[in-house]
């Protein structure tokens, strides 16, 4: 069962998984703090040359398949234009209304 983004508990997560699957990188990244960091399959990534790769540049769309931790741990199937489609988990740390820290991988 897909979950609508519309449908998600957490306002910022929703927002970012809006932004995603709309390609609106100005859009997501007004959602980071400015520090924000990310890691993916366990490793830090360099957050915004990560986005675009496996994003923006990319066409990534997210397919959200639950959430739990109040809205801020999703299981979405993610497909892009280089990878193709896998099942993958987000976890999102917002402080004041930012995201701080989004972690993914394979689920």
């Amino acid at each position: 069962m897909t979950i609508a983004p519309a449908k998600l508990s957490d306002p910022i997560v929703r927002a970012v998984v809006t932004a995603v699957n709309a390609g609106d990188r100005a859009a997501f990244l007004e959602l980071l703090a400015p520090d924000a960091t990310m890691s993916d399959d366990g490793s830090d990534r360099e957050l915004e040359a990560w986005i675009d790769r496996e994003i923006f540049d990319s066409h990534g769309h997210m397919e959200v398949q639950s959430e739990s931790d109040g809205g801020r741990a999703l299981v979405a199937n993610f497909r892009n234009e280089t990878w193709g489609e896998m099942r993958t988990a987000w976890r999102f740390t917002v402080e004041d209304g930012k995201v701080t820290r989004f972690e993914t991988g394979q689920a």
